[in-house]
Parts: structure tokens; C-alpha cells; sequence
């Protein structure tokens, strides 16, 4: 006897091949930002024979960072090609001008916050304006770079051709805990946005932690005054570059650029959450449409095998997602047992990036715009 098939087996069927239908829509809005990713761009390397010779102004604007100021300033004591080093002191509370000075940089202090301006972007500007050398490389105070990396960055400026450069580092974490959800985090920039070294285009993502770039442009072109209330100024000027049709690039700093953004799960979780979701800069419609999409391709596949509901387009998403935490262990200073189980952060991750899409924040180092 035959037994027909019941009306609950036919719409399970149904759903399992909305499913799949919808994973592999998902993963050809994914795939080409993966392939983007791994292509890859410029390799910083040190080579003294391509040194400007004090040609380099390096400014790194500073709010509150007297902790980890030193480390940052001491590597490029008579670094090659370092004209000066200049720190922004934006209207800090504690030491950091006194560290800044202890270490051989210039200080500037920090005028009052004008209305309309972001207090990094506003900091950098008047770190341009002080600048004296024809190339500035701008560093966050939590960077970590070589004596060869201004030298190297303005070189690898110069071969690519682009106005601007920034500058992807490798991260040090202070605990698998941290490393766990970083690792996540970044490889959601990955998914969304294709996030790697290469040339930008005008939905490419950056990172302000290092530029590099001439003064005259900057000066000229009044980038900082074009970006001047963004809270995530890096990618809104580097988009603003692209659409121009000027040419922006991503170099590969990992060998001589380390970065140790926050410390701690609960700072990375507040820290990067606050930008991560890229509010102000991404329309809510491409947020939300992000997140949908990494729900399937990202979130999805590694939780269905938990609860034994997967399909071969699955296991083709988990596998997918085994090649980027592949691809991506070599931006990690020394990737522990909690880096190699970042996909099951990835849900976190993702809740980040919701929350920041539903309530963006716009409070940073004190202040809120």
C-alpha cells in the first residue's frame, strides 16, 4: 500500500527548499566580497633603499591614552624617513602630553571641540595643519608599529598611485576571551563588506588606525572638514575618495603594524560594537539586508549541524566559513584556542551588529554627538 505524503511533509519540504534557495542567494551576494577579501593587496615589507628622507610627518591624534602612548612613539625615535613625530593632545585629562613629550614628540594642544566636528577628525586636522613634512602617516595612540613602517607605507603610496592609503595591521588580544569575539567581528566585515587589502571601491571599509597620504591633498581637498561629523570618519572619507572616482588603496601592514584595539571581552564587545554595524555610513536598508545575509551564509550553517537540521548547501556555507578562519588567522599576533573557535561567536557577532543597526551609538572617549 502506498502512503501518501501528509500535509506536514509537504510544507517541511516546502521550507527545507525555501531554505536552500535563500542560502544560495546568500552566498552569491557573499562569494565575490570572499574572493575580493582574498585576492589581497600590497605587502608592506621594510626596505631602507625606498626611505624618504625626512620627508614624513606622523601625527597621531590622542584623547585619555597617557597607558598606551608609549609604545606607539618610542619606535619611531629616528625612524627613516621621519621628519616628526606630532601628538594631538585632544583635551586630555591626564598625562598624555607629559608621556607624549617623555618619548621626542611634538605635542599640540588640542583646541576646544568646534560644533559640527568629531573629536578624532578634528584632532587630525589640526595634526595636518601642524604638520611640516610633504607625507603624513597618521597612527591611533593603540598602535604598535616597526621603525619601518612610515618609510614602508609612504613607498607602497607612491608604487600604488592612490591619494590614500590605509593600513591593515595584524591585532594582539589580551585573552582568548577577546580573541574569540574579535576574530568573529572581523570575519563579519569580511562576509558584509569584503574587507581586506586592495583597492577600495565606494562601498570598501578602512582602517584609520594608520594612514598615509600627502599633505597637500588633505590640506587642499579639506578631507577632514568633509567628514568633520562622522563617528567612523576612516570609512566615510575613503567612500568619499572612491565616489570621486581618486584612487584609495588597503595595504597588508601585518608584518610591521600590530594593533591592540581593546582589552578584554567587555571592551571589545562595547568597543568595536559601537562601530561595527557601520552606522551613519551604511543606509539602514543595506544594514539590514547585510544582516540577513549574513544570518544565512555566516550565523546559520554552523548551528544547524548542531541541531541536525543541515543541508548540502550548508555544509557547503560551513565549509565556506572554514576557509576564512584560514584565510584570516595571519592578521592575529599569536591566534589561541579562542581564535580557532570564533565561528561559534558568530551569532554574538551578529547580535552586535543588530544592535548597532537598532540603536546606534553616538558616544565616544567621554563624548557624545
Amino acid at each position: 500500500m502506498v502512503v501518501a505524503p501528509t500535509c506536514d511533509t509537504c510544507v517541511n519540504d516546502s521550507l527545507q527548499w525555501v531554505l536552500v534557495c535563500a542560502e544560495l542567494v546568500a552566498l552569491a551576494v557573499v562569494a565575490p566580497r570572499l574572493v575580493r577579501a582574498a585576492r589581497g593587496g600590497q605587502v608592506l615589507v621594510a626596505d631602507v633603499r625606498e626611505a624618504p628622507v625626512g620627508n614624513i610627518s606622523v601625527v597621531i591624534p590622542a584623547r585619555n591614552e597617557a597607558h598606551r602612548l608609549a609604545e606607539c612613539i618610542e619606535p619611531l625615535r629616528g625612524a627613516p624617513g621621519v621628519r616628526e613625530v606630532i601628538v594631538v593632545d585632544d583635551q586630555s585629562s591626564d598625562a598624555t602630553a607629559e608621556i607624549a613629550r617623555e618619548h621626542g614628540a611634538i605635542v599640540v594642544r588640542g583646541a576646544p571641540l568646534p560644533s559640527g566636528w568629531v573629536g578624532k577628525i578634528w584632532a587630525l586636522q589640526q595634526g595636518i595643519e601642524a604638520a611640516t613634512g610633504d607625507v603624513i602617516v597618521t597612527l591611533d595612540a593603540d598602535a604598535r608599529p616597526s621603525s619601518s613602517l612610515p618609510s614602508a607605507a609612504v613607498a607602497a603610496l607612491q608604487r600604488s598611485g592612490a591619494v590614500l592609503g590605509t593600513v591593515a595591521p595584524r591585532f594582539r588580544t589580551t585573552s582568548n576571551a577577546a580573541q574569540w569575539l574579535h576574530a568573529s567581528m572581523l570575519t563579519s566585515l569580511v562576509y558584509r563588506h569584503g574587507a581586506g587589502s586592495g583597492r577600495a571601491d565606494a562601498s570598501s571599509v578602512a582602517n584609520g588606525q594608520c594612514m598615509v597620504f600627502r599633505r597637500d591633498d588633505a590640506v587642499r581637498d579639506d578631507w577632514c572638514g568633509s567628514v568633520r561629523g562622522e563617528i567612523i570618519e576612516d570609512v566615510a572619507l575613503v567612500r568619499r575618495l572612491a565616489r570621486e572616482g581618486k584612487p584609495v588603496e588597503m595595504f597588508d601592514g601585518a608584518r610591521l603594524l600590530t594593533v591592540q584595539m581593546f582589552d578584554g571581552f567587555a571592551e571589545t564587545w562595547r568597543g568595536w560594537g559601537r562601530s561595527l554595524a557601520l552606522p551613519g555610513i551604511d543606509r539602514p536598508i543595506r544594514q539590514w539586508c547585510d544582516a540577513a545575509v549574513t544570518m544565512l551564509v555566516l550565523v546559520w550553517p554552523l548551528w544547524s549541524f548542531v541541531f541536525g537540521l543541515a543541508s548540502v548547501a550548508t555544509a557547503m556555507l560551513l565549509l565556506m566559513r572554514l576557509g576564512t578562519l584560514m584565510g584570516t588567522v595571519r592578521s592575529f599576533e599569536r591566534p589561541r584556542i579562542g581564535y580557532w573557535l570564533s565561528p561559534f561567536a558568530d551569532l554574538l557577532a551578529w547580535l552586535v551588529v543588530v544592535r548597532g543597526i537598532v540603536a546606534p551609538s553616538r558616544e565616544w572617549r567621554g563624548r557624545t554627538y
